[in-house]
């Protein structure tokens, strides 16, 4: 069965996982808003991400800095001057596009894979008039010559519009654990003199990051504003192999991509950037591609960013973010692996992986412990007042432990297949029998397979299945 990208959209919003943004209006391209199952499923994925890299790792800590900051900080890391991609406009028509998607796409139509991000302006436009790729919408050659925008938003901050100062919205969350690198080590425990290990140690932080890009964005894959996950890493090049910890973190995002998200390996592979595609502040850049419907496409990166952006802030603010080895005395500017994640990536990652059609039902298997809500309960007959009641008595005693639906609507074969198709991966239902035994029947999602439990023994045997892995 073929996974396409129309059917994953079409189930988002019918069963409100993700809704188009002010669709009343028309929209507005590249902007989406997570339902009431979407946000769950999402807020699920974060809680995950969290307790692996932050909960079971004592050396990373946690962080939660501003999206606006001062206009210094993205003077520093240099994304003034180099956070830029390349459009081109179609004459006729007037579409905006990215020239490197105009040119990769037009390839993969033809199934070659190319990749040309970070390719010259003189090199991008060689390879449309050479190759005479046409627009997209109105199949005309007729394109203006690539130039250069800032992906970095524009805003505006002070109440009078003469004396308003020109700031950011941040283009990535990174920079936020950069510029609080002295607070953090100044106020944390794992940086006593007493503990045997000092570095490495990482800040973790989740977020909103927003990028002004001119693209079709395969639904949620790319947008204006999206989530991230991000690590920055810090250690002692002089004491930590960059190589080695590098496949250490490697191996980290394998970890949690098979294990914990559940992902198939067969739709997973790493990919190194080249020289051109290299972000200006990284040695070192692979990243994790998954086979989404429309193709392999970056779902985490990992890169090696050395001491670029301490060094940086530290000579354009004046301040010091050296770091002091307790035990040697001797002060350096530490380098950084950092591991990124998109969530919003990872949510489509998991529709697209779980979705499936079976015997005339849609489900979605995603993992149990990230599924929306972990269990429905059911009365067998909505027109029963004692089922309905004991039905809710369960519900009541589940919806402290669990994320529970009570669902009574139209036949219990419905009501199932409702369930399959939102992802949930118990059912509970209870029938006469339970009048008589205080059982209640408990159905898997996955195989259908159903057993007879008893109600004091429901809340035990749902942690058990609904268990995450652990580290």
């Amino acid at each position: 069965m073929s996974v396409t990208l129309e059917k994953i959209v079409a189930l988002a919003k019918r069963r409100g996982f993700v809704f188009p943004n002010s669709e009343i209006y028309g929209g507005l391209a590249n902007t989406y808003d997570y339902g009431s199952l979407g946000v769950e499923l999402l807020r699920n994925i974060k809680d995950l991400w969290w307790r692996k890299f932050v909960h079971c790792k004592p050396e990373i800590i946690g962080l939660d800095t501003a999206i606006l900051m001062s206009p210094r900080v993205w003077e520093a890391s240099g994304h003034i001057q180099h956070f830029k991609d390349a459009f081109v406009d179609c004459k006729k028509c007037k579409l905006r596009i990215r020239a490197d998607h105009l040119i990769e796409n037009f390839f993969a139509s033809k199934n070659k894979e190319v990749k040309v991000e970070g390719l010259p302006l003189e090199k991008l436009e060689d390879m449309i008039s050479s190759n005479q790729i046409p627009c997209p919408e109105c199949k005309e050659f007729n394109w203006t010559k690539p130039r250069h925008f800032n992906l970095l938003f524009e805003t505006k901050v002070g109440l009078l519009p003469e004396k308003q100062n020109t700031t950011y919205l941040r283009g990535e969350i990174a920079q936020g654990m950069f510029v609080n690198f002295k607070n953090v080590i100044n106020s944390l425990r794992i940086l006593n003199p007493n503990l045997e290990h000092n570095l490495p140690f990482g800040i973790a932080q989740q977020g909103k990051a927003f990028r002004n890009e001119i693209t079709k964005g395969n639904f949620i894959f790319r947008t204006l504003e999206f989530n991230l996950a991000e690590i920055e890493y810090f250690f002692n090049p002089q004491k930590d192999d960059p190589q080695e910890l590098f496949l250490k973190w490697k191996k980290e995002i394998e970890d949690w991509t098979f294990n914990w998200l559940k992902l198939p390996k067969e739709k997973v592979r790493w990919r190194e950037h080249t020289s051109e595609e290299r972000a200006f502040y990284s040695q070192h850049t692979e990243d994790l591609e998954f086979e989404f419907p429309f193709g392999f496409k970056e779902l985490y990166g990992l890169a090696y960013r050395t001491d670029y952006d301490l060094k940086r802030h530290s000579q354009v603010s004046g301040e010091d973010l050296s770091f002091k080895d307790p035990k040697e005395g001797k002060s350096f500017i530490p380098h950084v692996i950092e591991p990124t994640f998109g969530l919003d990536r990872t949510f489509l990652a998991l529709l697209s992986a779980f979705y499936k059609e079976e015997k005339g039902r849609i489900i979605l298997s995603l993992p149990p412990y990230l599924a929306p809500f972990q269990v429905a309960v059911f009365p067998l007959l909505a027109n029963k007042s004692e089922l309905v009641k004991k039905a809710k008595e369960v519900f009541e005693l589940l919806i402290c432990h669990f994320n529970t639906f009570f669902d009574s609507r139209g036949n219990i074969g419905k009501r199932y297949y409702y369930q399959d198709e939102i992802g949930t991966p118990f059912g509970v239902t209870v029938d006469f029998q339970t009048l008589k035994d205080n059982t209640v029947t408990l159905r898997d999602r996955d195989t259908t397979y159903q057993e007879r439990v008893k109600i004091q023994n429901l809340i035990s045997i749902l942690k058990e299945k609904l268990k995450c892995p652990t580290k």
